[in-house]
């Protein structure tokens, strides 16, 4: 059975997803950590306006702590800003956040039913260090006074991913079968060129390198390579940093004698399939992607969608 007819069998089963406020939801956190950061920047202007503070001056004293710069000198000066630069869609008003947000949302859902919700942040990330450290090479080498902000490369790194990752998904699926998922990403792509438009090559390579962290980090998952764990591993340790460790006691001389199995694997009892089972299953693909099921958990969804179709 290919890739296609086991996501199918997933979005024929599919009923519990991840809604929008849901707990641990990386989707709507990247979507309100930017709205946060763009607040913030509207803020500070507000406070500018305020004083009879200029737009080139509240430009010139606050977007630069949040763009990322080409000039080593004030790169060393503010590091963060290879994060920060992610996260501040600022330049345009409100606007551009709208329409980065809608991108965003819209391959966000797609990844997270597809990859699961633990890769969102990670591919998120991945693409836009990737094509920040591609934009200060290149700024270095050209002694270019350039700055990059918004969140368009890493919403590029998420598009390319879920492309990459399943190519043949639709969307719209009441109009003629659907529009193939990689049309929507070409799309998406050409409108992020048009904005590029007699801009130094060093903005071209740069949101290219965003779009190739996405594919890359799909290929590599494909073969067993995720990307993503150390990543969930170091957040997971972050916020457990001073949760208390379970200890166990020794064991006792009856757990030795009467429990003590030995090299045998304990006996365990393989139930029907049951919606239960089902639903337990459907919320390891909401969570981790559909790759990470095993064989066993696959056939137990096949099964279950040839009885359906009976």
């Amino acid at each position: 059975m290919g890739e296609s007819d086991r996501y199918q069998e997933y979005k024929h089963y599919s009923k519990k997803t991840f809604a929008l406020g849901s707990e641990n939801n990386a989707l709507v956190a990247l979507v309100v950590l930017n709205i946060i950061f763009f607040l913030l920047l509207l803020l500070l202007q507000v406070v500018y306006f305020f004083y009879n503070q200029s737009v080139e001056t509240y430009q010139n004293a606050v977007i630069p702590w949040f763009e990322l710069p080409s000039n080593l000198y004030r790169y060393c000066e503010r590091p963060w800003t290879l994060f920060s630069f992610m996260f501040s869609d600022t330049g345009s008003g409100i606007w551009r956040l709208l329409s980065n947000m809608f991108w965003l949302w819209t391959f966000g859902s797609i990844a997270q039913a597809i990859m699961g919700n633990e890769k969102i942040f990670p591919v998120y990330l991945y693409g836009g260090l990737f094509s920040g450290l591609t934009f200060l090479i290149l700024g270095f080498q050209n002694n270019a006074s350039l700055h990059l902000i918004g969140a368009n490369t890493s919403i590029l790194a998420l598009a390319t991913a879920v492309a990459t990752c399943f190519p043949n998904y639709r969307v719209f699926e009441h109009i003629r079968k659907g529009v193939p998922l990689w049309l929507i990403v070409v799309i998406y792509m050409m409108i992020d060129a048009a904005g590029l438009t007699n801009t130094d090559k060093a903005y071209w390579y740069a949101h290219l390198a965003g779009a190739l962290t996405g594919v890359g980090f799909s290929l590599l998952l494909k073969i067993g390579v995720d990307g993503s764990k150390w990543m969930n591993l170091l957040y997971f340790n972050c916020i457990h940093l001073f949760s208390p460790k379970h200890t166990t006691k020794g064991s006792s001389v009856k757990d030795k004698i009467f429990y003590a199995t030995g090299d045998r694997a304990p006996f365990t009892k393989i139930s029907a399939t049951t919606q239960d089972k089902i639903d337990r299953i459907l919320d390891k693909i909401n969570e981790k992607g559909f790759n990470s099921l095993t064989e066993e958990e696959k056939k137990t969804l096949s099964d279950a969608s040839e009885n359906e179709n009976l």
